[in-house]
């Protein structure tokens, strides 16, 4: 068993009251801290379990289990990256990142953005650039940018999966059938 910290964004019931605090707890999430910022409540685990996806599961399901009407909608960190956070989370400097970006430095062929593609405020998927860094720096970057307890791709998978549900509700069935199997 390996401990993994993360933090569920959830709306609903007021996560710090007293008597969602005793559920909580009775639930399971000891493990856990509880707040809000400008609103938006929180909570932020260091759960043990046997894998990444097995902590952030079962701590969604404590969590929905527990109080009535409380919804997880997001986990952090979020897979969905600027250019700051990029040079942040690889050492390296805002301009040596924007010039690996540009094919200025660097290999190329830097991951396309996700979204923004035609603005300066440009946001790039972790898990995308985390592989670009380690296949063409393993040198540099292998071990350092891996985190065991950390898989992006799960946090990029379980968050596309929240977003579904929060959401699927509000499109009409025969228009989330069609695209349903556009995709496959």
């Amino acid at each position: 068993m390996s401990s993994y910290n993360f933090t569920l964004i959830v709306e609903g019931a007021d996560l710090q009251a007293e008597d969602a605090q005793d559920a909580l707890f009775g639930a399971g999430c000891d493990d856990a801290t509880f707040g809000a910022v400008d609103g938006i409540q929180y909570a932020e685990f260091d759960r043990e379990a046997g894998s990444y996806g097995q902590a952030l599961t079962s701590a969604i399901a404590a969590i929905e289990s527990a109080i009535k009407g409380a919804r997880v909608l997001h986990v952090e960190p979020d897979e969905l990256v600027t250019i700051s956070e990029i040079a942040e989370r690889v050492d390296r400097t805002r301009e040596s990142v924007r010039l690996l970006i540009s094919g200025e430095r660097g290999p190329g062929d830097f991951p396309a953005p996700a979204s923004h593609v035609r603005t300066r405020n440009r946001l790039w998927r972790w898990p995308d650039v985390q592989r670009w860094f380690v296949t063409r720096y393993e040198d540099e970057f292998g071990a350092r940018l891996v985190e065991p307890n950390e898989d992006p791709r799960i946090t990029a998978i379980l968050n596309a999966l929240l977003q579904r549900r929060r959401y699927e509700s509000e499109v009409d069935q025969a228009e989330r059938s069609r695209l349903e199997e556009a995709l496959g």
